[in-house]
């Protein structure tokens, strides 16, 4: 699923956007860095749009960000039952739904307080296929989730399918789960955008105009007030959200803007119009070497991998020597330290070495991808054996090989791929190999597997951010060909390694329901390497870092999905230092 976006400038843009004036209100000022495709819980799938949506819903439990074990948030507490299919939910009592005036800014409390009908009606509304989400499958842990996902509307059980889902209200604040298997990080599942309450009467009332200001009602810290697309989108703290003084944060209204080029975000934040912000990449020397702005840089990392995904049904890249030969043919080593800078690994599997069951690092899965300093091949063996390969499936020094290499707008998504493709074009000079971009929304929209394959790249570039810190959130539910994303639309009738995809999807779905953790470690182990190596529907480049700069007025908590209540501002010292 998800992507983290925190990829020269020698002259400050000033005046660039009129702020608000402050007045006594505490502004944080920040770049989303794109139009979010969407603030309905129920579609989000993308980091831009779920930040939006952390702020506005919550969701039965939260997740603390030391080491994502849930924590009580619409739920006070939950029990599991003995067999462990059931999970029972018991919700407090005092979170109302709000709106907010798009006018005026006011908000009101409405006379509706967040309860066990919200949440099934959310649940089942995600799941509904009518509501077409790319995330629902993230909630077939549920029994009868994925049956009635995949049900056809003009059915004739249509009905009985959408009541067997297994959620349901026994009381007004008590709901419970039954799952097909027991599943302790369903915990964390209850956390998601897709798992959270949505408010009936609006949804029906407006459709898919609900979360348009001035329409929507929502729950969070924050309501919307403004929303105005490709432009900037302004939310003001809800003031009857009743945990106010349980956080440190003061922020009072937040404004974000949508510029898409890194380089203009960095400009505005050298010219204080940003409270934080990221850092280009080929200004990353010049930061880290500066007085001041070093001061200011954070680099940690976090539960994210950087990948390319291969389309595996459209020529030449159905064929998995062509995939193995590309994924040995890029030189992760010299991205890390000579494009990227930000401290960023290495990647040999998906999921990186904070997830339960990874096997990041291991030489034993796609040696090519590590230097031999990780104990891998290093990059002159692998690019050895990537010619070999490539000369294998037909395409000797890349003759004949035509390939479409996409990314979304990004400044530093285009040098990852100018780098890649010259390392390509190095490894197989005959090849000819083209890049081409999109705008985010619509970039999605292009590499989802329904889109038809005369229209999809041959490449394209994702990031992954867990959900949830266990292998099931990375190679079952982004990749399983059954139930998963699978964007790479792995086949179980693959000509070539078909085989080898119905081995994938077996050995997920039985580490989802196997007990022993050793035993699901060895399950995924397998599954990680046929994956990324024998497979090879993607390939791995790097194990995110976060890189910000944060201005020293601004005290960050909750860095991988802002949760910006838990933020705060020293009014005084950004005064003293801008004027205002």
């Amino acid at each position: 699923m998800r992507m983290v976006k925190i990829l020269g400038l020698s002259v400050v843009l000033v005046g660039l956007f009129l702020w608000p004036v402050l007045g006594e209100k505490v502004v944080l000022r920040g770049n989303l860095g794109t139009e979010p495709p969407t603030a309905d819980p129920a579609l989000a799938t993308d980091t831009t749009s779920v930040t939006v949506t952390e702020q506005l819903f919550l969701g039965l439990t939260d997740l603390a960000e030391e080491d994502m074990s849930p924590l009580p948030e619409l739920a006070t507490h939950w029990e599991f039952s003995e067999d462990g299919l059931q999970i029972t939910f018991y919700m407090r009592k005092d979170v109302h739904w709000v709106h907010c005036d798009p006018e005026t800014g006011e908000v009101t409390q409405l006379d509706r307080v967040v309860n066990a009908h919200d949440v099934v009606y959310g649940v089942k509304r995600t799941l509904d296929p009518r509501t077409a989400s790319d995330y629902a499958y993230v909630l077939y842990i549920i029994k009868g989730a994925s049956d009635f996902n995949n049900a056809d509307p003009e059915a004739e059980n249509f009905q009985e399918l959408m009541d067997n889902v297994g959620v349901e209200a026994l009381d007004d604040f008590t709901v419970r789960f039954t799952l097909r298997t027991p599943a302790a990080y369903f915990l964390q599942i209850a956390s998601m955008w897709v798992a959270r309450p949505q408010p009936k009467w609006v949804i029906e009332e407006y459709g898919e105009a609900w979360t348009e200001p001035g329409n929507i009602v929502t729950n969070g810290p924050y309501c919307m007030k403004e929303w105005v697309h490709e432009d900037h989108m302004v939310l003001v703290k809800n003031p009857y959200w009743p945990d106010w003084d349980k956080v440190p944060g003061n922020i009072d209204e937040i404004y974000l803007t949508m510029v898409e080029e890194i380089s203009t975000e960095f400009a505005m934040y050298l010219n204080d119009e940003l409270d934080y912000g990221g850092v280009p990449l080929p200004e990353m020397d010049n930061v880290k070497a500066d007085p001041v702005l070093s001061q200011q840089l954070t680099i940690r990392p976090i539960p994210c991998t950087y990948y390319y995904g291969f389309t595996t049904t459209k020529p030449p890249v159905d064929d998995p020597r062509v995939r193995r030969a590309l994924s040995m043919a890029i030189d992760r080593k010299t991205l890390v330290e000579e494009v990227t800078k930000g401290g960023q690994i290495p990647a040999n599997t998906f999921a990186p070495s904070m997830i339960f069951g990874n096997a990041a690092l291991d030489p034993g899965i796609a040696p090519w991808a590590l230097p031999e300093e990780l104990g891998g091949w290093g990059y002159e063996r692998a690019l050895e054996e990537a010619r070999k390969l490539m000369a294998e499936a037909g395409y000797p020094d890349g003759e004949g090989l035509e390939l479409l290499l996409m990314h979304n707008v990004s400044e530093g998504h285009s040098r990852i791929a100018q780098a890649i493709q010259a390392m390509w074009l190095e490894a197989f000079p005959k090849a000819k190999i083209t890049i081409e971009t999109q705008e985010w929304k619509v970039y999605l929209k292009t590499i989802e597997k329904e889109t038809p394959v005369e229209n999809v790249p041959h490449i394209w570039r994702l990031g992954w951010c867990q959900d949830y810190p266990d292998e099931n959130n990375w190679v079952h539910e982004v990749f399983n060909p059954v139930e998963g994303a699978n964007r790479p639309r792995m086949s179980l009738d693959d000509p070539y390694v078909g085989d080898l995809i119905k081995r994938f999807a077996d050995l997920t779905l039985q580490a989802q329901m196997e007990q022993d953790p050793e035993v699901r470690k060895q399950l995924y182990w397998e599954a990680e390497k046929l994956l990324c190596d024998d497979i090879a529907a993607i390939a791995p480049i790097y194990y995110y870092t976060q890189v910000t700069l944060t201005k020293p007025w601004l005290t960050r908590h909750w860095h991988d999905t802002p949760h910006f209540e838990t933020w705060s501002i020293d009014v005084e010292a950004r005064a003293a230092a801008i004027g205002g």
